[in-house]
């Protein structure tokens, strides 16, 4: 493509990226305001909340202000006061990074890649101030900087991830680096990063499955808590949207569950494999399949990060016995399990870190995983699993297969 058919192109991707992320809770409040309200409401208040939740699913903190008789009909603690909303509807964030991984993989190739990828996170910088600006409100107040940021900062993570290609200038400068480095410093660090974030994408992967487990053996809770609401059809279909989207966030909680410090649905509240302490609940349906009871296996539950760090240092290792030897293997490993261990500790803090907020007033100021206990007990974890796993084979390196013999 050209130069001005690449910024063309891009330009209309941060169109489309922003415009469907905000037309998905848009289209289903707009059936509601119609259904529902009969016309009755102003539009323009349906479109305020609908850009509301997109930033909020990019991280963006909102100030909520109720009027009085709202704040008493809700039975809201402080009435008055402002309540602060920091608490990520994650699977927007999510959406948008895929997007950018899907524009910076098309733009590989392109010779005018860079102009496309500027154009595309300015244009989502841009449009995002824009939707701002037209969505503020006294009642809904995002805080301006976030929201002109966020979005384009996951947009252009996802971007930079997609456009890592094999022939990427960046990526073929930091290979020859690596390359013309000290092989043993080198090879420890390669295997550390990627010991560290394998580890962590293990453990996702089986909070992943613990969520799905959950939400199956807890669906007859689930559903009695959506009767509860009583929301109706438009209603439920709402809710249901508004748990998918905080779905990638429950994900992280149940991470943070196997490894070790669990999570709080509230101040004062604690959900972990070893103690669950639980108080009065919003009205989420998904909340439902939250456990009440400690795990059966208690203190055993932290195996799973553990065997997952084994796993991870037990796959990197051939590659570290290739490049060390046998002579300062044992020293290069221990050091490669600590570099891991920093490396999974502060991903798995990032993780909680998004996953955690202010979900409301009062004691739903404290949700979510505390980033700090996550990352000392994920360092913690990986540290053991990974030096055992570079350690289990000794330090003997593998013999050089002999040619084979011609006749």
């Amino acid at each position: 493509m050209t130069r001005r058919l690449t910024a063309l192109y891009s330009a209309l991707e941060a169109l489309l990226i922003v415009g469907l992320g905000i037309a998905v809770p848009l289209s289903i409040l707009t059936v509601m305001w119609a259904a529902q309200y009969g016309f009755q409401i102003d539009w323009v208040d349906f479109w305020r909340a609908a850009v509301i939740i997109w930033m909020l699913g990019h991280g963006v903190t909102v100030t909520l202000q109720l009027d009085p008789e709202t704040a008493l009909a809700l039975d809201v603690v402080g009435v008055g006061d402002p309540i602060v909303v920091t608490l990520a509807l994650s699977g927007f964030a999510l959406v948008t990074a895929l997007a950018g991984v899907a524009l910076g993989r098309r733009l590989r190739e392109q010779p005018h890649r860079i102009l496309g990828e500027l154009v595309a996170i300015g244009g989502v910088t841009v449009l995002s101030a824009l939707v701002m600006l037209s969505a503020a409100h006294p009642a809904a107040l995002p805080s301006r900087w976030q929201a002109i940021l966020f979005p384009a900062l996951v947009y252009g993570l996802g971007v930079a991830i997609g456009s890592m290609g094999a022939t990427n200038p960046a990526r073929v400068r930091l290979r020859q680096l690596i390359a013309d480095g000290p092989q043993p410093l080198t090879a420890a660090a390669g295997g550390a990063l990627r010991a560290g974030l394998g580890t962590v994408a293990t453990v996702m992967a089986a909070a992943a499955l613990l969520t799905t487990v959950a939400l199956v053996l807890g669906y007859g809770q689930v559903i009695a808590l959506y009767e509860s609401v009583q929301a109706g059809v438009l209603g439920g279909v709402a809710l249901t949207a508004a748990q998918l989207a905080l779905l990638p966030t429950l994900v992280i909680w149940a991470a943070s569950w196997l490894i070790g410090p669990g999570f709080a649905i509230g101040a004062g509240s604690s959900v972990s494999p070893i103690a669950v302490s639980l108080g009065p609940l919003p009205a989420v349906p998904v909340l439902g399949a939250l456990p009440v009871e400690p795990s059966p296996l208690g203190f055993a539950t932290l195996l799973v990060p553990v065997l997952a760090a084994f796993v991870a240092g037990i796959a990197v290792r051939p590659r570290l016995v290739a490049h060390l030897g046998d002579a300062s293997f044992a020293a290069w490993a221990v050091a490669t399990a600590v570099i891991a261990a920093v490396v999974a500790g502060l991903a798995a803090a990032f993780l909680a870190f998004v996953a955690a907020g202010s979900a409301g007033p009062g004691r739903l100021a404290v949700v979510g995983p505390d980033p700090v206990a996550i990352g000392w007990w994920m360092l913690a974890e990986t540290l053991i699993g990974v030096a055992l796993g570079l350690l289990a084979g000794g330090a003997r390196a593998p013999r050089p297969v002999a040619p084979a013999r011609t006749r």
